[in-house]
């Protein structure tokens, strides 16, 4: 809703004489709340009771955390804009403990992402990491109850709703890479003029190029490897003048098998750059990975 009512904002500073309504609505992926999204149908969950709406008409866009849109829309659809990414990184949350190398060993840590979960699991194979779901305020609530030492969540989230005295530590993309997308707002639309008037053309002073730029990369590499809640994959994009960096991870979800791949070309080609990522990946046995993380994903079903 934060987003939703950001996005309105900037719209009505740009277009004063335009009425600009939100119609708020609760996703599948917010509702089920038991089961991890690898479990429930992925990141779709979030995002096609929105795509309904404005197909019937009830809405002309949608606002996403572009971390949770599919890689893949179904036709009809586009992404109009993307806005400037507010932080990356993934942040420690804990009331008592200052970093991840500070928990005891068997210190239960809570997290949403089988990506988080392949790093930790990497690095701390003595911490416990155990399934968060919820909105903020419900992850936050079970970790003041005690049930968890430390939770790792996304640090814009947290910025965005005036949280930020939470976050006890951020974990740098050295050390936990972050989702592709992560930190960045996208706006859907209906392709075409499917609202009666050029709406790609009035959403377009809300793109950042070098967003874009970075999230395009960061997207054609989870593309290529068929990029969903059931793998491991992180991949994060700058864009310093005309240059894209780009590095890639993809892991099992207990972190004993991974791989990591990065290479640097022209900003303005983002998708040619994760195909290089994706190549090199490829190279030291991506698809072993995870078709490993299939299998994994295929017992737990």
């Amino acid at each position: 809703m934060w987003q939703a009512t950001h996005v309105r904002d900037r719209l009505a500073a740009l277009y004063p004489q335009c009425q600009i309504d939100i119609l708020g609505m609760t996703t599948r992926g917010d509702q089920i709340l038991d089961k991890t999204l690898s479990k429930v149908g992925g990141k779709g969950l979030f995002v096609k009771e929105l795509e309904v709406a404005m197909a019937d008409g009830r809405a002309h866009l949608a606002v996403h955390s572009l971390k949770d849109v599919p890689m893949e829309l179904p036709e009809g659809f586009e992404l109009a804009a993307i806005l400037e990414r507010e932080d990356p990184r993934d942040a420690f949350v804990s009331n008592d403990f200052d970093s991840l190398a500070a928990l005891p060993a068997g210190s239960i840590v809570g997290t949403s992402s089988l990506r988080r979960q392949a790093l930790i699991a990497a690095r701390y194979p003595q911490l416990v990491i155990k399934p968060l779901r919820g909105n903020l305020d419900t992850r936050l609530g079970k970790l003041d109850r005690g049930d968890y030492a430390a939770i790792i969540l996304a640090a814009a989230g947290l910025k965005r709703l005036g949280l930020t005295r939470r976050i006890r530590a951020y974990l740098e993309p050295e050390e936990s890479l972050p989702a592709a997308g992560q930190g960045a707002m996208a706006i859907e639309i209906l392709s075409g003029n499917a609202a009666g008037f050029d709406l790609k053309a009035l959403l377009a002073p809300l793109n950042h190029t070098a967003t874009a730029q970075a999230v395009q990369a960061e997207r054609k590499v989870s593309q290529v490897f068929g990029g969903s809640c059931q793998i491991p994959l992180a991949a994060h994009a700058t864009v310093d003048g005309d240059t894209l960096h780009l590095r890639v991870m993809v892991a099992t979800p207990d972190g004993r098998r991974s791989a990591f791949a990065d290479a640097s070309g022209p900003a303005a080609l983002p998708e040619a750059v994760g195909e290089q990522v994706a190549q090199k990946l490829a190279a030291q046995d991506a698809a072993g990975i995870l078709a490993e993380c299939k299998a994994t994903a295929a017992g737990d079903a």
